[in-house]
């Protein structure tokens, strides 16, 4: 996304804070945007602003709140049921705050600084097997055009194809397809790109879409209204539309799919650095949560397989 796009907010504090994470820590817009709401959130809770009130307002309270304010924010989040890693990302935004105010003197002290983020519990994240995978792209919307359809059916197709976010598909170009080698350049966190694989499946579905796809100066691999490129919400709520119609009986997200498409390659061998590549995590350890899973799936496995247990002296 160009850097000329910045949002600016109501609060020139914020529309501050964007332009620098932006333009000189070259953080993502999405991030940006995220961080931006983060801080609006902040600033209700000091204003005591009544559910629901519209959050795009000037909050000059966000200049001089203390610790003790920020340390009631956080237990407040924490009230409200939000998991252990929502809370750490929005005290995140407070802290990029605080931080840029002190290092460029607008403030003395960092207020946010002496507190911590609460501690996070790392889950085996929830993810479909393998029939309920076939059940989602198998499904279809009624009422959708002849080239929705196929452009629905190759974003759902892509997601469990290479695992990649919602954000990173509605970020893809046309020329980052190269659909004869079955590989995509995808542009993930941080700016950083990395290739991805995809299955032939996904790559048909893709081709199929292509071939209907409406022309636009737009260099968007997936189109919306007008032309436009889908945004991230976009992808969500496609995904969502189709989920709801599918009968899979119990929650799903796009992220879901995220980890379908890793744990599904760690139960059939394939090795953890290799999904750390394709899924662009940083570290390995993010990604060794899927071996404990593939090692569930091995147990199974090897429980049906082997016939001791099943001995009549048992």
């Amino acid at each position: 996304m160009s850097k000329a796009t910045l949002t600016v907010w109501a609060d020139p504090l914020i529309s501050e804070l964007a332009a620098y994470l932006r333009l000189e820590r070259n953080r993502s817009m999405l991030t940006v945007e995220a961080y931006a709401r983060d801080l609006q959130e902040f600033g209700a809770f000091l204003q005591r602003l009544p559910p629901k009130t519209p959050l795009d307002r000037e909050y000059p309270e966000l200049r001089e709140a203390t610790t003790s304010q920020i340390r009631q924010y956080v237990m407040h989040l924490s009230g409200k049921d939000y998991d252990s890693r929502t809370v750490r990302r929005k005290l995140s935004s407070l802290k990029s705050l605080y931080k840029y105010l002190k290092i460029y003197q607008l403030r003395s002290d960092d207020p946010a600084a002496v507190i911590p983020g609460p501690r996070i519990e790392r889950k085996v994240p929830q993810h479909l097997d393998v029939t309920d995978v076939g059940t989602l792209l198998r499904t279809t919307l009624a009422g959708r055009s002849a080239v929705h359809r196929l452009r629905d059916n190759a974003i759902m197709e892509l997601l469990y194809a290479s695992g990649i976010r919602r954000a990173e598909v509605a970020r893809i170009d046309l020329r980052d397809l190269n659909l004869r080698e079955r590989t995509i350049r995808i542009h993930g966190k941080g700016s950083k790109e990395r290739p991805v694989l995809i299955n032939e499946t996904a790559a048909s579905a893709i081709e199929a879409y292509l071939r209907m796809r409406p022309s636009s100066s737009d260099e968007a691999l997936f189109l919306g209204r007008g032309g436009k490129r889908l945004t991230p919400k976009h992808i969500w709520r496609i995904f969502r539309d189709i989920y709801q119609v599918s009968g899979i009986p119990y929650h799903a997200s796009p992220h879901t799919l995220r980890h379908s498409f890793a744990t599904h390659l760690a139960e059939n061998g394939v090795d953890l650095e290799t999904i750390r590549e394709l899924l662009g995590h940083e570290s390995l350890a993010t990604t060794g949560v899927y071996l404990k899973m593939a090692m569930q799936h091995k147990k199974r496995l090897y429980d049906q397989a082997h016939p001791r247990d099943k001995m009549p002296d048992r």
